[in-house]
This record gives C-alpha cells, structure tokens and sequence, in this order.
C-alpha cells in the first residue's frame, strides 16, 4: 500500500472531524444558515442547549454503550471459543441474534420501568442492541485463524493465553475491527432515540422538530448525526487502513511460512 493511500483517510479524518467541530461550536453559522433555509421560521436554533452540549452528550451515550458492547462482545466470543467454553457457543450465537431482533425503541420501552427515565435505559438498549455485530465478527475472526499458525506458536513453547494474545487476537483483529465500526456506527443513529426518555443527544432537536413541525430543528440534529456518524466511520477506515499495513509489513519479510505475525517466544523475544 503507497504512502498515499494510506495517507487518504487521515486526510478525511482531519477535513471531517475540523467540518463537525465548526459546525457544533458555531451557533452564529447555524443561524445564518438556517434562516436562508427557513426565511419563514421564527426559532432557528433547538433553545434547550447547545450544538457543542448536545454533541457531547451524544457521544457519551454512543461510547459508553460501544465501550460495554465491544467488552462484553470480544470477551463472549473469546470465551466461547477456548476449549471450556465450545458447548456454550450455540448458546451465545442464538442468544445474541434473539436480542438483535427486538426493535431497539421496544428494548428502550422495557428498560424503562426497570431503569428509570434519562441515560441508563438509553445505555441499556443500546448496548443491547449493538453486541451482536462485535460477537459475531469476534466468532468469525478466530475461526478464521490459520491452524497451521496456532500449531507453529504452540510448538514454540506458547501458553494457550500467549497463542490468543500473540497469533490469535492479532490475525482476527480486521475482522474484529469491523464489527466494532459497524457497532459504533448503528449506536451513532441509534442514540437518537434516547431523546424520547429525556437523556439528550443529537436526538432532542430532532425529536423537538418533528413534535413541533420545525424544520430547522430536523436540519440542526440530523445533520450534525450525519456528519458525527461519517467521521466515526472514516476514523474506523483510517485504522484498519494501518492495521492493514503493518500486516503487509510484517509479513513482507518472509514468505510462505506459518502465518505468525512477529513469531515471540515465550520469553517475549522476538524471533526472525
């Protein structure tokens, strides 16, 4: 891959990322624009908050519920495919397919009685809803792993724990990383829904706009998820960009043997 190339998606990165911040922190660029769009609306701007507050309320709510589905994902998928942990592997793939199919509206309607009203609900159906990409991707990943490369790293003196966090986990990683980007990029539209229960975000213009019929307060949330949900997605892109590289770099050294990325002994010296 050319330096270029992997160049392309920090470029994006950066013009998407300075584009948001403008756009969250400048209230006046928001009134002159809205009032070109709605020369007839009288309330421009959602008046309960911010762009920037709301920007990062939304965003505590996507990176909790991300930070609780890729533990509990990674974590699940890793369990259930060591040897102790095969029989429950069914188990888990069903489990997490049976929860994928609830609405995530109808997951937020139960937790509230359960929960309360405001940010735990939100949390708890997001989260929900959004650990069955990063459970399946980590099943995928590991199963994908070459055994000729776990055989080469057991027969080097590995510990099961060494063989899953030296050869394993790093072979499975692009694969992982993509279940993680699409998680965190459902939970970016999702969490507008947690506007409807009081816990904030990009949904509350969004939700106030369609109650009141103002279009300027649509364009003001809905854009801002827009663009919020783009640089995420091209920051996940940036990363499995470099991923892949150093992938292509290690294993441009040597060709045609086991695919142990950095083949470590159990000491943690590197081998050539």
């Amino acid at each position: 891959m050319s330096g270029a190339r992997r160049a392309g998606p920090w470029i994006a990165l950066a013009v998407l990322a300075a584009v948001t911040v403008v756009l969250a922190s400048g209230t006046g660029i928001w009134q002159r624009g809205l009032a070109l769009l709605f020369p007839g609306t009288s309330t421009l701007l959602y008046p309960r908050a911010d762009p920037a507050w709301l920007v990062g309320e939304h965003l505590l709510l996507v990176g909790v519920s991300s930070a609780l589905a890729v533990t509990v994902g990674m974590g699940l998928g890793i369990l259930v495919t060591r040897p102790r942990g095969l029989p429950f592997l069914p188990v888990a793939e069903r489990l997490a397919a049976v929860i994928q199919t609830f609405p995530p509206a109808a997951v937020l309607a139960l937790s509230v009685p359960a929960l309360g009203f405001g940010f735990s609900p939100t949390i708890a159906a997001l989260f929900l809803y959004s650990v069955l990409p990063i459970l399946r991707n980590t099943l995928e990943g590991l199963r994908t792993v070459s055994a000729d490369a776990v055989d080469a790293a057991r027969g080097m003196g590995m510990t099961p724990g060494q063989v899953l966090t030296r050869v394993e986990m790093p072979l499975a990683l692009p694969v992982i990383l993509a279940g993680v980007r699409t998680s965190v990029i459902v939970n970016v539209g999702t969490a507008t829904i947690g506007a409807t229960i009081g816990a904030g975000g990009l949904g509350a213009p969004i939700i106030s706009g369609l109650v009141n019929q103002n279009p300027a307060f649509l364009t003001e949330g809905t854009l801002i998820v827009g663009l919020l949900a783009l640089t995420i997605d091209t920051a996940f892109a940036a990363v499995e960009s470099a991923v892949a590289g150093g992938r292509q770099g290690k294993s441009a050294g040597g060709r045609g043997g086991a695919a142990v990325p950095a083949a470590v002994d159990p000491a943690g010296r590197e081998t050539a």
